[in-house]
Formats: C-alpha cells, sequence, structure tokens
C-alpha cells in the first residue's frame, strides 16, 4: 500500500491496498468483495488497532455535512471528515459540538469509534456527543443505530473498527460560544493536594503539563467559556501565574501551532482545541501513550508516578493531565466512571519508551488504570479485559454483527477475542 506509515512515522501498516470509496455504494462493493477490511481514519493511532492484512479503506473522500436539523439541533455527516473542517461549518450556522479533542485535524468517525476525548469537568468522550450512526456490515447491509432506542447503541458507538464501516454520524449541537485561554507557569504538584477539585473544575476546560523533571505543571492551559461568571482572566491561578506570551507545551517548538492563548476570546473551534487547523500539530515525530484512571485517585496516581521522573523526564517532550466525565458506551475507558487522563508524549526512543511503559503500567494498577485503545501500551490482554464488565457483550456483538471477522485483526483478536 502506498504511503504506509502512520501520522507520527512509529507504525507502518500490512494492508495490501488502500481504498477510498466516493459513496455508499462503493464502500458496500469493497465490503463485500474483500475477505478482511479496516477502516483507516486520519492515521493519529500509535500501534495497529486500524491495521490489517488486507485491505484498508479510508473515508476521507466522503467527508460532507448531510444535514443540519435545527428543530433536533444535530447534525449529521459523512464518517471521513474531519473535525477542524466541520467545526467552521457548525460555527457559521451558529452552532457548536460540546467538547474537542486536543487535535482539529483527526475524523470524526475515527475519534468515537476509540473514545477520544477532549478535557473538562462536565464534558464527555466525543463520542458521547453521537446520537446515530450508518454502519455497513460485513454482508453489506446498512443499519441504524439510534441512543435510546437500539439496546446496542452503546456497544457499536465505540466499536473500535471491528462491528463494520460508519459511514454517517449524526451528533447533537450546542449552541455556537466564545472561549478565551490563558495559560499559566508552574503550578506545584502540592496544590492539588488541598485544591484539586477546585482545579480541575476552574473553568470549561483544564489542561496540567508536566515534564516530570520536577514536582511542578510546567504550565496549565484554562480554557473559560466567555460570557459566564469568572471568565476573566485572574492574577493567578492556585499560585501560578499567567503567562505574559504565548506558550507550547514542548519546548522549543513554535507556538504559531498553537491555538490562541493571552485570554483572546474567539471561537469555541479555534481554543478548545490546543493546535491550529492550518499548522501541522504537536511535535511530529513521537510516540504517545495515555492512561485512564478514576478521577478520585488522581493525586495519589501523581504521587506514584513521581517515584519514576527520573526515568520519565529523559525520554519525554510532556505530559498532560485533565480530566473527563463519564460516558455509557461499553468500550470506553470512561465507561461510567468521571476520569482522569494521563497522557504522555515521548520522544521517538521506543525501544526505551518500551522498557518504561511496563513501570508506569505497575504504578497505576492500584487505581483500575485502562488504556488509550489507539495509543502505546504493554499491558497484558488478561488485564485489560477485567476493566471492561461489558467486555463480553461487546464480543458477542462482534459474532454477531460480522461471525466471519472480516473486521477484525490481529490487534482485536488478541485485546479483545482470546
Amino acid at each position: 500500500m502506498e504511503d504506509q506509515l502512520n501520522w507520527a512515522g512509529n507504525y507502518r501498516y500490512g494492508s495490501m491496498e488502500l481504498l477510498e470509496p466516493k459513496s455508499l455504494k462503493e464502500v458496500k462493493e469493497f465490503v463485500m468483495s474483500r475477505t478482511k477490511i479496516r477502516v483507516l481514519g486520519s492515521r493519529h493511532s500509535f500501534n495497529g488497532i486500524a491495521d490489517t492484512g488486507g485491505s484498508n479503506l479510508s473515508l476521507r473522500k466522503m467527508n460532507r455535512v448531510i444535514d443540519l436539523d435545527r428543530e433536533e439541533r444535530t447534525v449529521t455527516v459523512e464518517g471521513g471528515i474531519r473535525y477542524g473542517d466541520l467545526c467552521r461549518y457548525l460555527d457559521d450556522h451558529g452552532y457548536a459540538l460540546h467538547n474537542l479533542a486536543s487535535l482539529p485535524h483527526i475524523s470524526v468517525a475515527g475519534a468515537v469509534a476509540t473514545a477520544t476525548h477532549g478535557s473538562g469537568d462536565l464534558n464527555a468522550s466525543l463520542a458521547s456527543s453521537v446520537r446515530r450512526i450508518e454502519l455497513i456490515k460485513a454482508d453489506g447491509e446498512v443499519i441504524i443505530l439510534t441512543r435510546g432506542i437500539d439496546p446496542e447503541f452503546d456497544g457499536a458507538v465505540v466499536g473500535l473498527g471491528g462491528l463494520g464501516v460508519v459511514t454517517k454520524l449524526t451528533l447533537d449541537l450546542v449552541p455556537s460560544f466564545q472561549v478565551s485561554q490563558t495559560v499559566y507557569d508552574r503550578l506545584p504538584f502540592s496544590a492539588l493536594d488541598s485544591d484539586i477539585e477546585e482545579i480541575l473544575s476552574a473553568a470549561y476546560s483544564v489542561s496540567l503539563f508536566t515534564d516530570w523533571a520536577e514536582p511542578i505543571f510546567n504550565q496549565v492551559w484554562v480554557k473559560r467559556k466567555s460570557g459566564i461568571s469568572g471568565d476573566q482572566v485572574s492574577s493567578h491561578f492556585f499560585g501560578a501565574l499567567p503567562a505574559t506570551e504565548r506558550r507550547h507545551m514542548v519546548t522549543g517548538q513554535s507556538v504559531e501551532n498553537c491555538s490562541e492563548q493571552l485570554g483572546v476570546p474567539g471561537p469555541w473551534y479555534d481554543r478548545l482545541p490546543h493546535f491550529r487547523m492550518e499548522f501541522t500539530p504537536s511535535a511530529g515525530n513521537e510516540l504517545q501513550s495515555e492512561y485512564f484512571i478514576p478521577r478520585r485517585h488522581a493525586v495519589e496516581a501523581i504521587r506514584a508516578l513521581s517515584k519514576l521522573s527520573d526515568r520519565i523526564a529523559p525520554l519525554l517532550y510532556t505530559s498532560e493531565i485533565r480530566t473527563i466525565a463519564s460516558d455509557t458506551h461499553w468500550m470506553s475507558p470512561c465507561y461510567q466512571q468521571n476520569s482522569v487522563g494521563l497522557h504522555f508524549t515521548w520522544k521517538p526512543d521506543w525501544e526505551r519508551v518500551r522498557q518504561l511503559l511496563p513501570l508506569v503500567e505497575r504504578e497505576l494498577e492500584p487505581f483500575g488504570v485502562r488504556p488509550h485503545w489507539a495509543k502505546l501500551f504493554t499491558m497484558e490482554s488478561e488485564l485489560i479485559q477485567a476493566r471492561y464488565e461489558r467486555l463480553a457483550d461487546f464480543r458477542q456483538l462482534l459474532l454477531r454483527y460480522d461471525p466471519i471477522g472480516k473486521f477484525r485483526n490481529t490487534f482485536l483478536d488478541h485485546y479483545i477475542m482470546q
């Protein structure tokens, strides 16, 4: 397959061809004529979750807005549309999504399938905004599942690519809003001991960045919804001082890549992500891991990871800590638990990172840790499976939708089916 690398360049896909349908009819034809097939999103996965020994199918040419329903306050889109493109359309029509991930460059269907998330005390994963999905099964049948109507909906939305090709999604909308973003410098870890709930709940979205070199959050990115009480930039944030110039969370990287800061209000879609749509995000050549734990264990988990600071810091670009509200999707790492995400952006030294990850996972084990499905981890499949109470139901759903395993791959076989 041409261009077989993922976005970060750390993973090479083993598929034999890349299919790019332009219509539902073509998707059905490709699905029915192949024995092994997997959908490839915007390639922001860091492991083999999207890989296959057969055919990869990309929906990047199926990226239209199908319908904006003002009465229901929903938008229906094709699965290949990227958040950055959808958001501009929505804002032009007076609407917004409740939350966004760090990157506006990712595809809607791909982000939803792995429960990708943004940040916020009351904001659940991007999958939580899905009201309806259209799915093409292995036999070519087109089915539509709707929240609150179809009992399999919560199993299918975060489907890890194993149920079929999600060709359309209907998303809940909210009225468009403005956000201002302020970065604060050097918040001590110790501030969490007495004020963690106030810190994590201080704004619409709060992200804590550290390099683990010392017990300090080097930066705190605070995104405030404009027009509500407390949206003004304060002189300090629990002792951290506001930055006087724009920041990139990775030292030495260009601030031009980052969304606007310094308390300047702007559209929700241009502030909730950390990176701007028109620039290459983050550090580029990097590795990523992320782990989710119940929110109530956040302080203990940070203390536990601090014991590895001398091992983590040399391999790290930056680490982000943020909150995600619970959701109802069976295979979401935030299923029925308010969570904290512990994210690591590693330097591209996989051998050393691979040796470190088991130590990180061991420290987080007492807190019921769950890894991000599309990032790098080394946890045993038995341990991961024990974390998901609806895994047996999801396994049966996979077998009913795709009895011959057309959409399954080595990743799903290992972590779900065994």
